[in-house]
């Protein structure tokens, strides 16, 4: 489960279980309320303050729990509007954001890392990837608002329809991060943009937040219905 620690006006939300480094951090249900209850308890403090994610291992996140998924079938347009709802609490949040990508981050994993601010990413191995065209499985409405409003539309068609896997020189030059650094110093690096951000934690930023990001959440709060989720088995 996703487990805070603070280092001066930064917190760091950690998406994996404390002292585990196999886990995929894979968005089970109980994953993400955890992850909302987290982020409800950085909203609480005062002051200046910046959030950073990461986890540890070889993963930052794997995306979708599919072994949930496919077990709770007939829950599965509740299930994804709540992995969206991370991607608007994200956006939207009041203190400046920074994902540090630690490693794999894949489908909806990538997203994550796609709705903070800014991204800071493992040089040396890792990859980001929206892998759903190889899957056969297709992108909400939600998932396509967010990835076409935070990336030119050029880099999203390669993206989606491609399942391109982007280390992290390929991934800054396409404007999907912002910065990379050694494994070692991957968190460091987000902690310190973000620490320089902190001071603008302002009753202003989410606003700004809001009125910048305002068509991808339009796309974000469309309820997830059998009309606008079709899988073509074909």
């Amino acid at each position: 489960m996703p487990y805070l620690e603070r280092d001066g006006d930064v917190f760091v939300l950690y998406l994996g279980n404390e002292g585990r480094t196999d886990s995929e951090n894979r968005f089970h249900p109980d994953w993400i309320d955890e992850f909302h209850g987290q982020l409800d308890r950085v909203e609480s403090s005062d002051g200046p303050a910046a959030l950073v994610t990461v986890a540890t291992g070889k993963f930052y996140s794997n995306g979708l729990d599919t072994d949930w998924l496919f077990g709770n079938y007939d829950r599965v347009h509740w299930y994804l509007d709540r992995v969206h709802s991370m991607f608007s609490r994200l956006l939207t949040f009041s203190m400046p954001t920074v994902a540090a990508v630690n490693g794999h981050a894949f489908g909806a994993g990538a997203m994550l890392a796609t709705s903070h601010d800014f991204r800071v990413m493992r040089g040396d191995r890792g990859y980001w990837c929206l892998p759903e065209v190889h899957l056969g499985m297709p992108f909400t409405v939600a998932m396509n608002a967010l990835v076409t409003e935070r990336l030119t539309n050029q880099v999203a068609l390669e993206a989606m329809t491609t399942g391109r896997r982007y280390a992290a020189a390929d991934a800054i030059a396409a404007g999907i991060v912002d910065e990379q650094a050694d494994a070692d110093k991957v968190l460091a690096a987000a902690v310190t943009r973000a620490a320089a951000l902190a001071g603008n934690r302002k009753p202003n930023l989410p606003v700004i937040k809001r009125a910048l990001h305002g068509r991808a959440l339009a796309g974000l709060t469309t309820p997830t219905t059998p009309e606008n989720l079709a899988f073509d088995a074909g």
